[in-house]
């Protein structure tokens, strides 16, 4: 294997961890500032894997063919210069899914701050613990 190689599963398994930790943090934190916190790291691990999934080694290019503009689309012309092409480029279709799950993942965000703020309002706490033995009493 070569040098390049190594370095991804190297990145891979950094991602990886970082997803455990997240996931651990969501489980075992009882504030729930703390939680939105370890979301965010959770969703940003995943939009860094989905970088490294799209990525090609070799690749050189955006997966734009060369050559065409949006009005003269210069396609190509045989089965070789697609394979040539497709093995150059990255695929975009990871790129677009990170666009989309940065949006999402604001909205959520801003979703669960808004509830926390009304809790903390409501109950003067943001403690899950606190909350549940105000609520059993």
């Amino acid at each position: 294997m070569s040098l390049e190689t190594y370095i991804w599963y190297y990145m891979v398994a950094v991602i990886v961890l970082t997803i455990s930790y997240s996931l651990y943090g969501i489980v075992t934190r009882s504030h729930i500032v703390k939680k939105m916190i370890f979301i965010t790291i959770l969703s940003d691990a995943v939009y860094v894997l989905l970088v490294f999934m799209g990525y090609r080694i070799n690749a050189s290019m955006p997966p734009v063919y060369p050559g065409g503009t949006l009005l003269n689309p210069n396609l190509p012309g045989s089965p070789g210069d697609i394979e040539s092409f497709i093995s150059r480029s990255v695929d975009p279709v990871p790129q677009v899914l990170i666009v989309t799950g940065i949006v999402i993942g604001l909205a959520q965000l801003i979703f669960l701050s808004s509830i926390s703020l009304k809790i903390a309002k409501a109950t003067g706490t943001l403690n899950i613990k606190r909350l549940e033995v105000e609520e059993n009493e």
